[in-house]
């Protein structure tokens, strides 16, 4: 038997009502966790003012909601596939000739319609919020400012101490370590007198100091200085130049790829953002396993009995998720496995139990 458009229209709007009430609980749970969160970090703050706390929370919301949407569809596929075996739709259902296959069709039609629009365009604007969000983050709350930019022009790091400020350019960084090369660095009194330029082959970071070789020294009003070897002091640490680095989250899945190509001609390692466009663009996918795991744990309570015991396994299976996807995840940016391999990892592995477990239950 087809499935009429009467019926996928009905199971469709059931998906999507049961998806859209556990997603809405679940945002506004996260949303006043998070808001207590920054009410307690911006208690000593002065210039962390209520509104800028609420606006922060919003900011940062559309990110977490990216993170709490595969769950959303899990939860909510089985909260509406049992409300259907309850109220006997589904054996009214499958007794007219429609297939398992069949009832979930316009569930997974409509989680991947989801997750497309999610990674084309919910993700960039949710980027640019978390962008924003951090700004504000490092702003009032950490109080600490960018120390990094980077374009196609090269490396820019700003550095200050009690003699002044200076600002580092450097076309590139090699792959072993902290070493700059083809160096400019500005050096400034105060925070806006010019008070000389450095130029160097290279320059690496070590305790304290940068290392350069081959440095030009030019000041104002001086003869310009050559030096095999010269030391700038510097209060910068490897860690803090990496934090510094835009977070994959604040970046589009659109501009991902060439911000990832920038970094790597730079010799910088772009691990971490690759596992990150890839786990984004799993999320169609990732939404599809995770009706395939609700129906598993729902269709067919009614005539197996246990059905406290399996929406449990369901529960747990969603935190199961969340942990390997964790480790998974660590053991790529570890470089342990490869990224493909650590961003669609969970994503497979949840579609393939779906439709293993779908085959063994069902006649087809």
């Amino acid at each position: 038997m087809h499935l009429s458009l009467s019926l996928s229209a009905y199971l469709g709007r059931s998906f999507l009502i049961g998806v859209g009430f556990v997603f809405g609980v679940f945002v506004s749970l996260v949303f006043l966790i998070d808001m207590i969160e920054l009410l307690r970090r911006a208690s000593g703050e002065d210039e962390a003012s209520f509104a800028v706390v609420v606006q922060m929370a919003l900011l940062k919301l559309p990110g977490l909601a990216q993170k709490l949407l595969p769950f959303a569809a899990l939860f909510g596929g089985i909260w509406t596939f049992s409300r259907l075996t309850r109220t006997n739709e589904l054996i009214v259902t499958r007794a007219a000739g429609v297939s398992v296959w069949q009832f979930l069709t316009p569930a997974l039609v409509i989680a991947g319609l989801i997750g497309v629009f999610v990674v084309t365009v919910f993700n960039p604007l949710a980027s640019a919020m978390v962008s924003r969000y951090e700004h504000l983050e490092s702003r009032y709350l950490e109080d600490r400012p960018s120390l990094l930019a980077f374009s196609s022009t090269g490396l820019w790091l700003r550095q200050a101490d009690e003699q002044g400020q200076s600002v580092v350019h450097a076309l590139s960084i090699s792959a072993e370590g902290m070493e700059l090369r083809d160096v400019i660095v500005f050096l400034y009194r105060g925070s806006d007198e010019f008070a000389g330029r450095i130029d160097a082959a290279t320059a690496r970071l070590e305790d304290g100091h940068w290392q350069m070789t081959d440095a030009l020294l030019t000041r104002p009003d001086r003869r310009a200085q050559r030096y095999d070897r010269y030391r700038l002091p510097t209060s910068l640490t490897l860690g803090q130049i990496q934090d510094s680095f835009a977070s994959p989250e604040t970046l589009s899945f659109w501009s991902l790829p060439g911000f990832i190509d920038m970094l790597e001609a730079a010799g910088f390692s772009g691990l971490r953002h690759k596992l990150h466009w890839h786990a984004v663009l799993s999320t169609p996918l990732l939404l599809c396993a995770m009706v395939l795991l609700a129906a598993t744990f729902s269709l067919r309570m009614t005539r197996r009995g246990g059905t406290g015991m399996l929406i449990a396994l369901g529960v747990l299976t969603g935190f199961l998720l969340y942990f390997v996807s964790d480790v998974v995840f660590a053991l790529g940016m570890a470089g342990s496995i490869p990224v493909v391999l650590a961003a669609w990892t969970p994503t497979g592995v949840c579609a393939l139990l779906g439709l293993t477990m779908l085959f063994h239950l069902e006649d087809g």
